[in-house]
């Protein structure tokens, strides 16, 4: 391949492609027509980012390999999504990845935009060893209290998985009563990529029954605020008070119901 016979239009469509051989790198560099020289540098950043992006993921893989270097080999990572909304439910996800296995992007659930979530939420569907979510109702929650039905849940997320775990990460929230290795960590769902990629599934599957919901109640707003206490959403409460799916047990609908 001749790069100086080439036209900007196909270099550029040439340097789309991450995997270079050596021979074309060099005479990019190479090259004197400053619009290749500014291709090949936007490329060369590009290299860089995105292996600086590989060796993020595979940190968050740390946790994940020091349990597997003892002998747990099936790791899950649980988290949960709704924990502290006015209306809605809970909903816990479980996931197994293969250890090392690259997800583009994954992190904390709540750092990553709908269209990322929704990308890696089928990713995970498709690479995972066994995926599952729980939904906690708001009669449980309110029974319960929020903290006690994370736990309910969370246990029953771990046990419904297709292939049972050898050791469990769980984001924040202690399991003492589980019957294999556990460990809690803070803020796990940005340091484990199995704990990340559980987020992700509770996320949007809350995400898209509070979007169910809101056609359901459309003058509250759940499809934009998905349950929080925001702005919009209190407002709603004062003009048309709460719904079916209000959690009582949460101020300041407790208190209205006194």
């Amino acid at each position: 391949m001749n790069v100086e016979q080439m036209t900007v239009v196909e270099i550029t469509k040439l340097l789309e492609e991450n995997n270079l051989s050596i021979a074309i790198i060099n005479s990019l560099k190479q090259d004197s027509r400053v619009s290749v020289s500014r291709l090949f540098t936007k490329w060369q950043k590009r290299q860089e980012q995105n292996l600086l992006e590989k060796q993020r993921i595979q940190g968050l893989y740390k946790q994940e390999r020091m349990l597997a270097a003892k002998g747990y080999n099936l790791i899950a990572g649980v988290d949960e999504a709704g924990r502290g909304p006015l209306a809605g439910p809970l909903v816990v996800g479980a996931v197994i990845l293969p250890i090392g296995c690259h997800l583009p992007s994954i992190n904390d659930s709540k750092k990553l935009s709908v269209k990322q979530r929704e990308y890696l939420y089928h990713e995970i569907k498709e690479v995972a060893i066994s995926v599952q979510h729980i939904v906690i109702d708001i009669d449980v929650i309110d029974h319960l209290n929020i903290y006690n039905a994370t736990i309910s849940g969370m246990y029953e997320a771990i046990n419904e998985l297709h292939q049972r775990p050898h050791a469990v990460l769980i984001d924040a929230v202690p399991l003492p009563d589980l019957e294999m290795h556990s460990l809690s960590l803070i803020g796990g769902d940005a340091i484990s990529a199995s704990i990340g990629a559980a987020s992700i599934i509770a996320k949007v599957e809350r995400d898209n029954l509070m979007r169910e919901y809101d056609k359901q109640f459309p003058q509250y707003g759940f499809a934009k605020h998905k349950g929080y206490g925001t702005a919009e959403h209190l407002k709603a409460l004062q003009q048309f008070g709460p719904c079916p799916i209000h959690r009582r047990s949460f101020e300041p609908i407790k208190s209205w119901g006194r």
